[in-house]
């Protein structure tokens, strides 16, 4: 992806003092989630290449929303209560993420949010105030976010000035705008994580079409 003269300067302005950007990490195996681990990178992800079936569920339960902090021991049976017995591969999915978060991270438990959308969670770009975040989206369009190297800090939050963030100046283009696929399990760097607190990755809750409805997954550290 080609850089703007603005950008191009900045990076040349950061290079200089020492600033590093940071990158994406993506692959077909499940191995590519331990590059979280290296400075340079902010969000990894696991391209799967993967549908569920859900539309039938979605439709029966349009407000469905769960919040449980799961152990890799009880997270399949917890979460199958959770669904009435239904939903088994998406329930043998999620217990299996469960037990790779906590793996990864060296960890007892896993917060864990499951939700029904039909409209934008978090519809402008942010980056989130946690050390990392596993996403993944079961149905429906999938998580929008920016490369570091392409987004204008000062326009996050307070500094758009009640501009959308298209007019904003957060970014340059439309293009600039990255997205993961439906199915895909990405971890994301928040601010909280250990040498990340000016570069978590930058990213929103995509715009939902007119009765369309979105699955989405998150796991946090507890």
């Amino acid at each position: 992806m080609m850089m703007n003269k603005k950008n191009l300067n900045i990076a040349r302005e950061w290079s200089q003092e020492g600033y590093m950007f940071r990158h994406m990490s993506q692959d077909k195996q499940p191995t590519v989630l331990s590059d979280i681990y290296k400075e340079e990178i902010n969000i990894a992800i696991w391209r799967r290449q993967k549908q569920f079936l859900v539309k039938e569920f979605l439709a029966l339960n349009p407000t469905f929303q769960k919040e449980m902090i799961l152990t890799p021991e009880d997270a399949l049976s917890r979460i199958s209560e959770s669904f009435d017995n239904n939903m088994t591969e998406v329930s043998e999915d999620i217990a299996l993420l469960v037990d790779m978060f906590c793996y990864l991270f060296e960890l007892k438990q896993a917060g864990m949010r499951l939700k029904v959308l039909d409209k934008a969670m978090c519809p402008k770009f942010h980056v989130d105030k946690v050390p990392c975040r596993l996403v993944t989206t079961y149905q429906g369009i999938a998580t929008q976010w920016l490369p570091h190297e392409l987004v204008d800090q000062t326009k996050l939050g307070w500094g758009c000035d009640g501009l959308p963030d298209s007019e904003s100046g957060l970014y340059q283009s439309e293009s600039d705008i990255q997205q993961l696929d439906c199915g895909d399990v990405a971890l994301i760097k928040g601010t909280l994580w250990e040498g990340n607190e000016n570069a978590g990755l930058v990213h929103r809750s995509p715009g939902l079409i007119a009765n369309e409805k979105r699955l989405i997954l998150t796991l946090d550290f507890i």
